[in-house]
């Protein structure tokens, strides 16, 4: 076959190539575009041609050049459309998979189960701002002028106003307490609310204590509400919570906004009671502090205290998470660990 012929035979040829994907374009440029190929041969052998011949081969040969360019440049431009048609079909908010199913924060868990026990003998839930006046947060609770809450060492003021007018004051609450006497403001008897939420104090950061952590409060006020009726109910509490065999005890204390006053502690769960480690060898832990509202608070959130009587309770929900999880270390529950997080529930 002459230089001519086949020169005709890849002419006619050139639109029958076609290719699916860069890898067979590629084949395509090699057969007969690169240094060894099919057209680059026929300039090889064009060289050899006698001078009085070229003119007429070499006007064709640089067409099928071209057309073969052309047709290579063509393929290109579609293989390249299809890719980004294909690449707009992707979803490119779509998560990748597998999806691994992260974990419900330990305080979550503890504080939803706290709530769902407490909503199961009438209790509601009641919520407040963070961000509170002195008024709600310890003038309405009977704390004195001078109680060391109130000092910047305890409490982080946002706005404190000079001389005696403290309840204007702006700070972030230290209690949800303050939800409660916006409850007791705005509702009249009987009530019995649960306050969970975030509370904020001025302490040094320690695997013990941090300047923020979160409480679950609650108040019932009622005609003929006893002493009797709250120790009933933390009964209750305590054995929903860590098991049927869970046995409270209560000490007395003081708070301004209950008389009497006491604190609650449960059979170590760890031990049984016999004393360990973890109870310091008492067989007792200390989780919430309770007692009956004091009447000087039903008076001032104007509740008749010869009328009305009522008890309220309060326990920080990384105490309860601590003797469930068994966390040493306070800050692992704000440091945001995924190795700490994964450990619990899934979602």
């Amino acid at each position: 076959m002459t230089i001519q012929e086949r020169i005709a035979a890849l002419g006619q040829h050139v639109n029958e190539m076609k290719a699916a994907n860069a890898a067979e374009l590629e084949q395509l440029r090699i057969k007969y575009l690169a240094k060894k190929g099919e057209i680059s041969q026929l300039y090889e052998e064009f060289r050899a041609i006698p001078k009085e011949e070229k003119a007429a081969i070499g006007a064709p040969l640089n067409r099928l050049k071209q057309l073969y360019e052309s047709r290579l440049q063509e393929l290109k431009e579609q293989i390249g459309s299809v890719a980004a048609s294909a690449e707009v079909k992707e979803d490119l908010t779509r998560t990748p998979d597998p999806i691994v199913l992260g974990g419900r924060h330990p305080l979550s868990l503890v504080r939803e189960e706290i709530v769902d026990i407490f909503s199961r003998i009438g209790f509601t839930v009641a919520d407040g701002p963070e961000v509170e006046d002195d008024r709600h947060v310890f003038s309405l609770l009977n704390f004195a002028p001078e109680h060391p809450a109130r000092d910047m060492q305890d409490t982080f003021f946002i706005e404190k106003t000079e001389g005696e007018q403290r309840e204007t004051d702006v700070l972030l609450r230290t209690h949800t307490s303050s939800v409660q006497t916006r409850v007791m403001l705005n509702q009249k008897p009987p009530i019995r609310v649960l306050c969970p939420g975030r509370v904020y104090r001025n302490e040094a950061i320690s695997a013990r204590a941090h300047c923020f952590f979160h409480q679950v409060e609650g108040l019932y006020i009622d005609k003929n509400v006893s002493f009797a009726d709250l120790r009933e109910v933390l009964l209750y509490f305590a054995k929903e919570m860590f098991g049927e065999d869970t046995k409270i005890r209560l000490r007395p204390s003081y708070f301004p906004f209950t008389e009497p006053s006491a604190e609650m502690d449960i059979s170590c769960d760890i031990c049984g009671g016999k004393g360990c480690a973890f109870c310091k060898g008492t067989g007792w832990v200390e989780i919430l502090g309770c007692g009956m509202v004091d009447p000087n608070v039903l008076e001032a959130c104007g509740i008749d205290s010869k009328v009305y009587t009522g008890y309220a309770f309060g326990m920080g929900v990384e105490r309860i998470a601590n003797l469930k999880y068994r966390v040493k270390d306070l800050r692992l529950f704000s440091e945001n660990d995924v190795r700490f997080l994964e450990q619990f529930e899934s979602c």
